[in-house]
């Protein structure tokens, strides 16, 4: 591991608390990723860099910063320990997306998404007074929720909630972006029409994946128009054509928009072992997008960067080692992938789930190594699936972006150099 050599003031957002958050035993947004993520990146000598910020709940006003009223009662409802999701109950909680197979209510639940939502106010409030520059908390990410239903495993939207803090405390421009394998559709909505807020997420395409929105059309409403940017990719896109979509329209809008802080909402389920999506990057992959958006924010915000976990459902082979890469880059330490998977940590992995693998490797050998957009579309080709037919597609959705959103921010859909 390679220390950055001026150390920036960061921390990292952590309690038990946060595993409440478990909306069944078999749901697949198991809480076990997080502790595991956080005892990797304690035996691999990480956290021993970083401070340690234990969070207080949000308070429900800062939850109605983006719910409803109707909504926090209904979760508070259907999830008290006298509820028994009875017949009355069982109708207010699907009127607000709870209680199906994706939101399951479980016991304290308004409580749990409490927490979350804390520990991302919590980041934002290390930032805004100056304790810190960078701050993950891997809790949060609940990208999906909206503001009088739960969508997507997601209760309170915590992204949401902590931008909209942020702009009531000094920020005027803020910048989110959103690398899940699932449009950010919760946030984008809170802020379409906000010029304020530039929300960008890269995705696999709409048509081939929940929630079916983030095309490259919308764009935002009234004077947010050209705010709200979205990268559509369609699945077994691999590491390199996601870096090169990612590389040819991210930083030249975040360089457009001026922003003063980067929120980065850093979902692992992009990863070709993912069980519920279709991209296939990996942990190397993922590793260089968490570092380009440091590095944007380094360049744009002074260093100014909070980031959150998402989605990821490689519960031991691929979130820990994902988002231990991004609290080492938070803390300017550079995790060689070819770094060894500490025994201590595979054997309690196993303990956890004895039927699978644990890496070897703080890498997939992933090949990351890609060619910058150059201005042109492949042109297109016959015959069986190949790399130039991918690199056709990737650079056919890079430009339908590119010419949607560009012009709106003063730059050149087919230049390059923007």
């Amino acid at each position: 591991m390679r220390q950055h050599p001026e150390p920036v003031p960061h921390s990292v957002i952590w309690t038990p608390e946060f595993l409440s958050y478990r909306l069944s035993d078999s749901h697949p947004m198991n809480p076990l990723r997080l502790e595991l993520t956080i005892e990797l990146a304690e035996s691999l000598g990480i956290l021993a860099e970083s401070e340690i910020i234990r969070p207080d709940r949000s308070s429900e006003q800062e939850l109605l910063r983006i719910h409803t009223p109707a909504y926090l009662a209904a979760v508070q409802k259907v999830s008290a320990p006298d509820s028994g999701m009875h017949r009355e109950n069982r109708v207010i909680g699907l009127a607000h997306g709870l209680g199906n197979d994706d939101n399951p209510v479980f016991p304290a639940m308004h409580d749990a998404g409490m927490i979350v939502a804390g520990g991302t106010l919590a980041a934002a409030q290390q930032i805004q007074s100056g304790q810190a520059r960078r701050v993950v908390s891997i809790a949060g990410g609940m990208h999906h929720a909206m503001p009088n239903y739960a969508a997507g495993f997601c209760i309170y939207n915590d992204c949401a909630i902590a931008i909209s803090w942020l702009l009531e405390h000094g920020y005027s421009r803020i910048a989110y972006i959103d690398v899940d394998v699932h449009h950010g559709d919760g946030v984008q909505h809170a802020f379409y029409d906000d010029p304020r807020v530039m929300t960008i997420s890269l995705h696999q395409h709409p048509a081939t994946l929940w929630p079916g929105t983030g095309w490259p059309a919308e764009l935002g409403d009234g004077a947010a128009e050209g705010t709200s940017i979205n990268v559509p990719m369609l699945p077994g896109t691999p590491d390199s054509l996601w870096l090169r979509a990612f590389h040819a329209i991210v930083p030249g809008a975040i360089r457009a928009f001026e922003p003063q802080i980067i929120v980065s909402q850093c979902g692992a389920d992009t990863h070709r072992e993912d069980p519920l999506a279709d991209l296939a990057l990996t942990v190397d992959g993922q590793r260089l997008a968490f570092r380009a958006m440091r590095d944007l924010a380094d360049e744009c915000c002074e260093g100014r960067w909070l980031a959150v976990g998402g989605g990821g459902y490689g519960l031991i082979r691929v979130v820990p080692r994902s988002w231990t890469h991004l609290i080492a880059l938070a803390a300017g330490i550079d995790v060689d992938p070819a770094t060894a998977v500490p025994d201590s940590w595979k054997e309690r992995a196993r303990r956890f789930a004895p039927d699978i693998r644990p890496p070897e490797r703080m890498g997939d050998e992933g090949r990351v190594e890609f060619d910058r957009w150059s201005g042109s579309v492949v042109a297109p080709v016959t015959g069986p699936p190949s790399a130039e037919r991918e690199l056709a597609r990737i650079d056919t959705a890079i430009l339908e972006t590119r010419r949607a959103v560009f012009p709106l921010l003063g730059l050149d859909p087919d230049d390059p150099r923007d």
